[in-house]
This record gives structure tokens, sequence and C-alpha cells, in this order.
């Protein structure tokens, strides 16, 4: 990197299921994966049925508020960032969010998440399903593994500099 050049925080790189995070989660065995070695968690399987604190319709509101984020009422949705969105050093920085929220009692019980964002959009996606108030963890698709949140954001970011995002979003 030249001097003055400013580093911009790649994108992360998902392929996720989330859900709430229960007081029983204990650490669990160890991942090694394409992006590194991973603590996980180990959850009861009676805890996945406990779905989150949040309103199914309340959830899908909230993100319908989203600029460029559609929704259907079956809880599916996408989320772009701007088509023409580039970085101060001129790289292209599109992404894409695709997702699916599954109902429970009225309720969101898990919700899936596949393809790259920004560590702050993230933030706000994770906000309409009523985190930081809500701990949340994150179950990886492929090895199906859970994580915390900070061990899925070391995660996601390791995807995202490897240029996983890429293969996440539909051309």
């Amino acid at each position: 990197m030249m001097s003055g050049e400013m580093q911009h925080a790649p994108l992360y790189a998902f392929d996720i299921t989330l859900h709430v995070r229960p007081a029983e989660a204990i650490a669990g065995d160890t991942l090694a994966d394409a992006w590194g070695t991973w603590p996980t968690l180990a959850v009861p399987k009676a805890a996945l049925s406990t779905p989150m604190s949040i309103e199914f319709d309340d959830a899908l509101q909230r993100l319908g508020r989203f600029e460029r984020l559609y929704a259907e009422p079956d809880g599916s949705f996408v989320w772009t960032s701007s088509r023409d969105l580039t970085t101060e050093a001129g790289n292209h920085a599109w992404w894409q969010v695709d997702g699916n929220a599954f109902e429970k009692d009225g309720r969101v019980l898990l919700v899936d998440l596949k393809g790259s964002c920004p560590a702050s959009d993230l933030d706000r996606l994770l906000g309409g399903f009523g985190w930081p108030g809500q701990p949340l963890m994150m179950q990886l698709v492929r090895s199906a593994v859970f994580l915390d949140e900070a061990t899925f954001r070391r995660h996601a970011t390791a995807r995202g500099l490897a240029g996983d995002g890429e293969t996440l979003r539909p051309s």
C-alpha cells in the first residue's frame, strides 16, 4: 500500500443460519476449514427450537425500511448495495445478501443468510432481528457448526479477504 492510501475493511462473506444464542451453549470442538481454525459452540438440540424474541412481522417491517432491500411476506429477502458503489481507491465494492426468515409461534425462529456485505451493514441487518439486545449465534451451513458472534465475524472477514464473497452472490 502506498503512503497516504486508505485501506478499506474487507467485505464479510458468509453462508450461515442465524439463531438465538441459548444460555446452554458451551465451548465445543475446534473447526479447521479453508479460512482458518475456529472455536465452535456445543448447543443442545432442544435449544434450537427456541425462537428469537422479535415478532416475525416486526422483523420484516424493520427490514422493509432498509434502502435497496426487498422482502416478501413469506420471509424471503434480498438486500444489495448500490451498483455504482466504489471504494475511494476506485475498486468495485458491490455486495448482496440473500435471506430467508422462518417463523415459529409468530416469532422469528431462524434466518438463513448468504452473501457478502460490510460489517456496518451486517450490524444493521442483525439489528432487524433484535441484536444486540438479543444474543445471537451463527451456524456455518457447509460445516454445520455453531460460532459465537465474535468468531463468526473473524470467519466472515477471512472469507471476505479470500475473495469468497464473489462466489456467494449471483452474477
